[in-house]
């Protein structure tokens, strides 16, 4: 008598949780990305910084960060995000009843504090409610409940400030979040380990492999701030239906490139995706240098945003695979601090080099300064993934 091997079946993955869960989801990614170019163009037509107030809104992102979870160890998740989106939404329906600069920067100040929150608590929502032995599908999910409100939000939002005005774009990112928190209730919630997320965050700071693929990824994330910050107003010369055109070309290549990465990182391993992200990314910044041509300004910002997608697929992988679950969590906040801290750090540093060179002289400098992070990406594609017991501890000591 043959003994036919049982094959245990594979967990639901589509639940009613998660798929609540992508209500909230989709709701703080549409209130951050639909004025993330508007508020820059709106703060330079009253006389301001456009790079103020992208910097200002990923200080409070970053900062947010590190303080989010001792909140949750307090409240809770679901709390935290609730409050999350209701800052990120509030402020938003009030971004032009005052004139001035100040008032923008107290806006995106607490507008970052709010997407911090609803990013670090809701993270740890949604690998909750992901089944073990289906992770990397349902992050793939997560990742195109996200991704794709931001492909069409960020050059929406610029086409919406054309046509109907900045007021309305404002209305709109603030009603999202604060509708889609009406959710949040239904979704289940626990309470961590006070203070088990913070420490880990600043031991997987000390860890070099951790830290290096985030340096490299936190490189990337520069550029993306610069490109949403000030891509509108380097090729200005274009017509705006071809600036919206190039910012939706660049999430749609990333969204797209991530996926990709993540099949072909199963299969054959992350750690080779990193150098050719990073090549790819500063290839992309060259050839948007040449501002004078729509072909290269396409162009450019559709090979950034191929390059940015396999970094992001890759170095998240390789850092989750250096450390054992318990360490997820620092994985997650450092990787979060990487893509903040960058994107906020470009908007700032790019307005006072272009102040000085042009913007085609600084892209050019800018593609430069991208290639440093070139010998840490091939040291770290030698170092091998070898889980370690937590996030205390790097996994190699290569």
């Amino acid at each position: 008598m043959t003994t036919i091997p049982h094959t245990p079946a594979r967990p639901p993955l589509l639940t009613r949780p998660l798929l609540l869960r992508f209500v909230s989801l989709v709701g703080s990614s549409v209130g951050f990305y639909l004025p993330l170019s508007v508020v820059p163009l709106h703060a330079e037509r009253i006389g301001g910084s456009p790079g103020a107030a992208t910097g200002a809104l990923m200080f409070a992102t970053v900062a947010g960060e590190f303080a989010t979870p001792r909140l949750m160890a307090r409240f809770g998740d679901r709390t935290v995000l609730a409050a999350g989106l209701v800052l990120l939404g509030a402020p938003a329906l009030a971004l032009t009843a005052l004139p001035g600069m100040a008032w923008i920067l107290l806006v995106s100040l607490v507008r970052g504090l709010g997407f911090a929150l609803t990013i670090v608590a809701g993270g740890a929502l949604t690998a909750a409610l992901i089944p073990d032995g289906r992770r990397g599908e349902g992050l793939a999910l997560v990742g195109l409940a996200s991704g794709v409100p931001s492909v069409v939000a960020l050059p929406l939002g610029l086409y919406l400030a054309e046509h109907t005005g900045v007021t309305a774009v404002a209305v709109i990112a603030g009603a999202v979040p604060l509708v889609t928190a009406l959710s949040v209730p239904g979704l289940p919630g626990g309470r961590p380990a006070p203070g088990a997320r913070a420490d880990g965050m600043l031991a997987g700071l000390r860890t070099p492999a951790l830290a290096r693929p985030a340096l490299v990824f936190g490189a990337s994330a520069l550029v993306a701030g610069i490109v949403v910050t000030f891509l509108p107003l380097a090729a200005g010369g274009h017509s705006a239906g071809l600036v919206a055109a190039a910012l939706f070309l660049q999430p749609l290549a990333s969204a797209l490139a991530r996926v990709w990465a993540g099949r072909r990182g199963d299969r054959h391993g992350s750690a080779g995706l990193v150098v050719p992200g990073l090549v790819a990314s500063a290839a992309g910044v060259l050839l948007i240098a040449f501002t004078g041509s729509a072909a290269a300004v396409v162009a450019g910002v559709t090979v950034f945003g191929v390059g940015f997608g396999l970094l992001q697929n890759a170095t998240l992988a390789l850092m989750y695979s250096r450390v054992t679950r318990s360490g997820y969590g620092a994985v997650s906040a450092l990787w979060n601090l990487a893509y903040d801290a960058g994107l906020g750090a470009g908007a700032l540093g790019f307005g006072a080099v272009a102040a000085g060179t042009g913007y085609p002289w600084a892209f050019a400098l800018t593609a430069a300064l991208l290639m440093t992070a070139l010998p840490v990406a091939l040291r770290d594609g030698r170092a091998a993934p070898v889980p370690s017991a937590g996030a205390a501890r790097p996994a190699t000591a290569a």
